[in-house]
């Protein structure tokens, strides 16, 4: 690969360059394929064009990759946090550490997810976020595109990592506090069998919220009516999840049955080859299909963290065991430590999903799930110029956020 551009990066102060010119020699990942005989313009921001090297316009600065592979930006739609901070924190110190890390490993963008928590705490984080939100011009960080609400309305028995003094019900009045946020929420997730479900709802599709499921011990029964009212996603399928069980003779789905079978929902998995072995991550995969599976790093504040270090998620502590975070006691897991670049080639070398599903998976999908796939999750004309370049196996070389390349920096 070649380390030279056809002309050397010029410093950012140059808008020239920054605003207008093209990508070439690269292996671009489409939505169904991969093409390696056009080149990428980019003008102020957006894809502009897809044109063959030689028709270029020999005045326009060209970014030569190296024969590498050029995706879009990936989306992580469920991530708690990094480098021993969380989403759960409002402060501009949290927020800028995992968003800073996040885009260092080609993740352009994001739903910033909170964990279960005091009521009064997530609507603070609400309120911050929505601050951080109006942002404008920053391409050193991940741009949040709102908040997933994962809790604090979970089944006790499926509490897995969260916070078991937090955990509330849906019928206690305590949401219509977090939906007076309703603007900055893109996900909430709760159990649907719990009290004041199948109302929270009809209530959060109403205000154009994705209503999931999690953390559930549901049977069918529950699940159902909550689906008619509007349930279309489903949270990281198997963990915290319920399954078959039998009342006598008979055998009750549960909720993983009915996420695999409804062609009504969106789900997820945690690639991170720890939360589930390469059969079930197979098995998510040929249920729900690549435009339904979308891969979530579900990563907390133990990533990027070595082994044995502690961190904590709304007041409790765990721990990083083998990669992975884990509570105290090694009985549960409590959130990947895994970001989706290296996910990607779990998926890729692992379960041996090819490369352009895999991509999909961590772009496009998760797009179409947060309602932003008219601007982004795909490499096409008028898009924002959200780009990742990647060395084999997945390792970042250069990442755009709006056209405007992270870590900057000069070609020797």
């Amino acid at each position: 690969m070649s380390k030279s551009a056809d002309r050397p990066l010029r410093p950012v102060e140059d808008r020239t360059y920054r605003d207008r010119f093209a990508i070439v020699n690269g292996r671009l990942v489409l939505p169904d394929r991969i093409v390696a005989d056009q080149s990428l313009v980019i003008e102020d921001g957006r894809i502009a064009a897809f044109v063959a090297p030689a028709a270029l316009d020999p005045a326009l600065p060209r970014f030569d990759v190296g024969g590498r592979l050029v995706t879009p930006g990936l989306i992580d739609i469920h991530i708690h946090g990094a480098l021993g901070h969380t989403f759960n924190e409002p402060t501009p110190a949290a927020f800028a550490t995992i968003t800073r890390l996040l885009a260092q490993h080609g993740v352009t963008s994001l739903l910033a997810t909170t964990a279960t928590d005091a009521l009064e705490h997530l609507m603070a984080v609400l309120a911050f976020a929505r601050t951080w939100m109006q942002r404008t011009g920053d391409s050193q960080h991940a741009q949040i595109l709102g908040v997933h609400v994962e809790g604090p309305y979970f089944h006790p028995a499926q509490a897995g990592a969260q916070n078991p003094a937090y955990l509330r019900t849906p019928d206690d009045g305590g949401a219509a506090l977090l939906l007076a946020h309703a603007d900055v929420i893109r996900i909430f997730t709760f159990a649907p069998e719990l009290p004041g479900a199948l109302e929270l709802t009809r209530t959060l599709r109403r205000h154009g919220i994705v209503a999931a499921a999690g953390h559930s011990t549901a049977q069918e029964k529950h699940v159902r009516p909550c689906i008619e009212a509007g349930l279309s996603h489903c949270i990281h399928l198997w963990s915290a999840q319920s399954t078959t069980v039998r009342e006598g003779p008979w055998r009750r789905p549960g909720l993983l049955e009915v996420s695999l079978t409804d062609e009504r929902l969106t789900g997820e998995i945690i690639a991170d080859g720890k939360h589930l072995p390469p059969t079930l991550m197979k098995l998510a995969w040929r249920c729900l299909g690549t435009d339904r599976l979308c891969v979530v790093s579900d990563a907390t504040s133990g990533a990027g963290l070595p082994e044995g270090s502690r961190f904590f998620m709304a007041g409790a502590e765990y721990e990083v065991v083998d990669g992975v975070g884990m509570t105290l006691d090694h009985t549960s897991f409590a959130g990947s430590t895994t970001l989706l670049d290296q996910m990607l080639a779990v998926l890729v070398e692992t379960v041996d999903v090819p490369v352009v599903e895999a991509v999909r998976m961590a772009t496009l999908t998760p797009a179409r799930v947060a309602g932003v796939a008219e601007r982004k999750g795909s490499l096409e004309v008028d898009k924002d110029a959200d780009i990742v370049i990647f060395d084999p196996g997945f390792r970042p070389w250069r990442t755009l956020i709006g056209g405007r390349w992270v870590n900057w920096k000069e070609e020797e």
